[in-house]
């Protein structure tokens, strides 16, 4: 095993799913449950790891689907939204994503209507960031888009292990239980009433040999990462990823 932060490709496969199953885990939070043959010799080593979820809006999108050609050679090219693949069981063939329900964008008006026995095309992951059990203590910050990451996380770390986490969500309904055997802090910020920027700016950071995890709104993203920077936080084992965009864009890619 590496004992450093390392990157694993994947053959990227494009895979056609059945929902199974559709659970409200919280007002705005549903997770879909999806599964078929094609799921077997999936691969996903990294908690934060993404998929492709691809959606059609035209007869042209739905050929390219059904045809898998992504668009390689000129033609129609999917809307495709990424999504961190939340549980993966291959002895039952059976993977689970959760969806914000937050009323606008092709994911989430897909999950809002989602029932059993739909179809769902998904692609990748193209690669997994192994992160190996090489320190101390984790500070995670995200949002709703980023509690299954941090979720996945909690749940591979071992006892004896440190973590601080920081999520903003709508409200106190949208708090999830996270199991763990590492000893957790959560704290859960409203987005309506308290400054997330603010209580990571007055956070105390765990001891040790930390690694620091970040997954917001871009531009909350971008500020984060500086003030963690400015704490003292080392940049090399720090990730910051933008989930989301407030102008509503996202990388098709």
């Amino acid at each position: 095993m590496s004992d450093s932060i390392h990157r694993v490709n994947h053959e990227i496969r494009q895979r056609r799913l059945v929902v199974l199953k559709v659970t409200d885990l919280t007002p705005r939070m549903r997770r879909i449950t999806l599964g078929g043959a094609e799921l077997a010799g999936f691969t996903s080593l990294g908690t934060d790891d993404h998929i492709k979820l691809l959606f059609a809006t035209t007869p042209e999108q739905q050929h390219a689907i059904d045809a898998r050609n992504l668009g390689r050679d000129g033609g129609a090219r999917p809307t495709m939204r990424e999504y961190t693949p939340r549980r993966i069981d291959l002895v039952n063939l059976e993977l689970d994503i959760d969806f914000v329900l937050h009323g606008d964008g092709p994911a989430s008006t897909w999950a809002a209507q989602a029932a059993p026995g739909q179809a769902l095309n998904i692609a990748g992951p193209r690669a997994s960031m192994v992160v190996p059990d090489i320190f101390d203590s984790y500070l995670l910050i995200g949002d709703e888009t980023a509690i299954p990451a941090i979720a996945r996380r909690l749940e591979e770390l071992p006892a004896g292990r440190k973590v601080l986490a920081v999520i903003q969500v709508e409200d106190e309904q949208e708090r999830q239980g996270l199991a763990s055997q590492a000893q957790v802090e959560v704290i859960w910020v409203r987005r309506h009433e308290q400054d997330l920027l603010g209580v990571v700016q007055h956070l105390a950071l765990p001891e040790g040999r930390l690694y620091s995890w970040v997954a917001l709104e871009k531009s909350l993203t971008r500020q984060a990462k500086t003030l963690l920077l400015e704490k003292g936080v080392q940049e090399d084992a720090l990730k910051a990823a933008a989930y989301w965009r407030a102008d509503g864009t996202a990388d098709d890619e």
